[in-house]
C-alpha cells in the first residue's frame, strides 16, 4: 500500500514476533522516533471481549475519538480515519492498517500513518493471553509533521501516553 509517511512500515509487527519467542521488553523501535510503550492488565476472562473491541474501533469509540473507516473491523489496507479533540481544536489523522492478528491468544492490529497526519509512524494495539492473564499493550513510534505538533514538544508526548492510558481505562470498562 502507497500513501505512507514512513519507510518502516510494519515495523509494530515485531511485537507479534518477541510475544511469541516470551520476550519481555517488547519489539526495537525504528531509530529518530519518538517511542511509546505502555501495557496494562486486564481481568482474567476478558481476552474475547477485549479483543473483539479493540479490532471492531469499539475501543477508540470508548475514548471519545470518532472512528470513519472502510471496513466495521481492523484488517490489513483498511483506511481508517480517527479524529479527536472538538471544533477548530479538533485533531484529524488518516491512517490505514498495517497488520492484524486474531488467533486464540492475540487480537489487535497497528495502523500506519497516510497524507494529513499530523506526524509519522505507526501504532500497534494488542490484546494478548498468557495462561490466566489478559493483557493490553500499546506500542508506538511516532514523530512530529504538522507545524502544530512540532510546537506541542513534550506535551505531544504526554498526550500520547494519556490517550494508550485512556484506551486501557476504556477496553477494562468496556470487559467488565
Amino acid at each position: 500500500m502507497s500513501g505512507f509517511t514512513y519507510a518502516q512500515t510494519g515495523a509494530t509487527s515485531q511485537l507479534l514476533r518477541t510475544a511469541e519467542a516470551g520476550h519481555r521488553h517488547g519489539p526495537a523501535l525504528p531509530a529518530g522516533y519518538r517511542h511509546l510503550r505502555y501495557r496494562t492488565a486486564l481481568r482474567p476472562g476478558t481476552f474475547d471481549r477485549a479483543g473483539r473491541a479493540v479490532l471492531t474501533w469499539r475501543m477508540h469509540r470508548a475514548v471519545g475519538a470518532r472512528v470513519a473507516a472502510s471496513a466495521p473491523r481492523a484488517d490489513p489496507g483498511v483506511q481508517v480515519t480517527v479524529s479527536l479533540g472538538v471544533g477548530p481544536l479538533r485533531m484529524t489523522a488518516p491512517c490505514a492498517v498495517v497488520w492484524a492478528t486474531d488467533t486464540a491468544d492475540r487480537a489487535g492490529f497497528a495502523y500506519g500513518t497516510l497524507d494529513g497526519h499530523p506526524a509519522s509512524g505507526e501504532e500497534a494495539f494488542l490484546v494478548e493471553r498468557a495462561g490466566d492473564r489478559v493483557w493490553f499493550s500499546v506500542v508506538a513510534f511516532s514523530r512530529p509533521v504538522a507545524p502544530a505538533m512540532r510546537l506541542a514538544g513534550p506535551v505531544a508526548v504526554v498526550a500520547q501516553h494519556l490517550y494508550a492510558w485512556r484506551l486501557g481505562v476504556a477496553l477494562r470498562r468496556l470487559t467488565r
